[in-house]
């Protein structure tokens, strides 16, 4: 592992990172079978643990609320802590979707990391509820696109 970079369970255990608010949502299950929200930040960067080469990504949540909506600046600042956490992708993003699924409790969830090829290497990881997806939900989707070049 490389030298002077804190990893997320550091991170973690440490409570480095700081705390995510949450709102009631507006609208409630009876008003509408939809509702499905979409948060998108294309700037998301953390470090490689290995080499401590940084990494970028497009973190896409979509959700359908429960009870509670995630407030758009913690998420925010949230996510640029972990501009110098030492993580690999798939722990990233497995640790993002664990934390809203069980901060917000949502009807449906779905985080996508979709990191920037390094290396020629484009690696996306997908986590999403088992519950099934509400109507228009994949109107917000965005496809995912391979980056890297093909021979």
């Amino acid at each position: 592992m490389f030298q002077n970079i804190t990893t997320l369970n550091d991170a973690l255990k440490n409570l480095l990172l700081p705390g995510l608010e949450t709102f009631p949502c507006p609208f409630g299950p009876a008003e509408s079978g939809s509702g499905v929200i979409r948060i998108v930040f294309p700037e998301f960067t953390c470090v490689c643990p290995r080499t401590g080469y940084p990494d970028f990504a497009k973190i896409s949540v979509y959700y359908l609320p429960g009870g509670l909506c995630l407030e758009l600046k913690s998420w925010k600042l949230y996510l640029n802590s972990f501009r110098m956490i030492g993580a690999f992708h798939e722990a990233v993003t497995s640790h993002l979707f664990e934390t809203l699924k069980t901060l917000l409790a949502p009807r449906w969830l779905l985080v996508v990391g979709d990191f920037s090829p390094r290396g020629n290497v484009d690696t996306t990881i997908v986590f999403e509820t088992e519950t099934k997806r509400p109507a228009g939900a994949d109107l917000l989707i965005d496809p995912v696109v391979p980056r890297c070049k093909s021979f």
